[in-house]
């Protein structure tokens, strides 16, 4: 099933198969209902700006809320403006497991992808 954004945005956040899965079981383990992913952009990190992460049960009046099979990704406006038709992923391999982003936005990023420039 194709992911959809709640706002109809046409710079939709594409979530993958694996994100997809991988935040559903971190779903399932939380104790509060109606919990989400919620990405955020900050200041920081080695490139300029960085990545977060984290559950959260609540959506704000400035946040875009996108779905595939079930789960929820919320981001807020300003973030989105950096995030704007990149996809979420969710990658294990040697070095570990984590969410990952494609975005096609960011000029550079830091060689462990949790940071980038625009």
């Amino acid at each position: 099933m194709p992911d959809t954004a709640t706002l109809n945005s046409e710079h939709a956040v594409r979530i993958s198969e694996s994100a997809a899965r991988r935040i559903s079981q971190l779903v399932a383990q939380d104790e509060r209902a109606g919990v989400m992913l919620r990405i955020t952009v900050s200041g920081g990190g080695c490139s300029g700006f960085q990545y977060g992460f984290e559950l959260d049960d609540a959506i704000h009046d400035d946040d875009l809320t996108f779905e595939r099979d079930g789960i929820k990704v919320v981001i807020d406006e300003t973030s989105m403006e950096f995030l704007k038709d990149s996809e979420l992923n969710f990658v294990e391999d040697l070095i570990g497991s984590y969410f990952s982003l494609s975005n096609p936005n960011a000029t550079s990023t830091c060689g462990c992808g949790s940071s980038f420039a625009v």
